[in-house]
């Protein structure tokens, strides 16, 4: 009775490691910061939303902070009013200028800052997402969005670790916004060419027409000068009659 007591409690003891480590890898892999959508095209506009879900159990989740990338200007930058938040908004010099709509901006948002209201925030086992729109997108293939998460405990969640292709998710990876290429537009050259074309197939069925009605006329000609010169040998053949 003794062993089967202990067994049992081997194996609850098994079940409750397991339990554990099966929880602990699914819980922070599910519960970081994201981009939504994930995927964009370069050069288009487009509304994007951060996704911030709260981890901690006690505390609420009172500011968000957003960094954009330095290589990767955004000429437009505006955000959608969340209540029971404010948001402020950092600008950075670059240069060189950034054409938008044929207009050279030296200045581009550098930081967003989101700060929830007295007695708000997102509370433990909630999420909020904060909408924001971005144009026209970089040529680049991606957009890392460094973000700090700060707790109304004190504690900061640093997501800032920029993924690898390849590699495993690091521990606190940075919400990345994938960028395609846009697709090549169709070249007006075949259409301007079209017509050319079809002067050139003109111009050879006039000359081949011109050169048939030569040959024809050419052929006529001779037609009649041999009916001419068998008339004429026939007339010297034929006796002269007599008076």
């Amino acid at each position: 009775m003794i062993r089967l007591r202990r067994s049992a409690s081997a194996a609850a003891l098994t079940l409750t490691a397991v339990a554990a480590t099966v929880l602990g890898f699914a819980g922070p892999a599910a519960a970081h910061v994201t981009v939504n959508p994930k995927e964009a095209t370069q050069g288009s506009y487009g509304r994007f939303a951060l996704r911030v879900p709260n981890e901690s159990d006690t505390a609420s989740t009172v500011k968000i902070e957003v960094n954009l990338p330095e290589n990767a200007p955004v000429g437009s930058v505006s955000t959608m009013p969340v209540p029971g938040w404010t948001v402020a908004v950092e600008k950075r010099k670059v240069d060189p200028p950034i054409e938008v709509h044929g207009s050279q901006l030296t200045e581009a948002v550098s930081k967003l800052t989101w700060t929830a209201t007295a007695g708000g925030g997102v509370k433990p086992g909630e999420f909020q997402e904060f909408p924001i729109s971005l144009g026209p997108l970089p040529q680049v293939d991606k957009m890392v969005l460094k973000t700090l998460q700060t707790y109304s405990d004190g504690n900061v969640s640093r997501w800032i670790e920029e993924p690898t292709p390849g590699a495993e998710e690091p521990e606190n990876p940075a919400p990345v916004l994938a960028l395609a290429a846009a697709a090549a537009s169709p070249s007006a050259a075949p259409a301007s060419a079209a017509p050319a074309a079809k002067d050139d197939d003109d111009d050879d069925d006039s000359g081949s027409t011109a050169i048939v009605l030569g040959v024809v006329g050419l052929l006529a000609g001779l037609g009649g000068l041999a009916l001419g010169g068998l008339a004429f040998a026939r007339t010297r053949r034929e006796p002269t009659p007599k008076s």
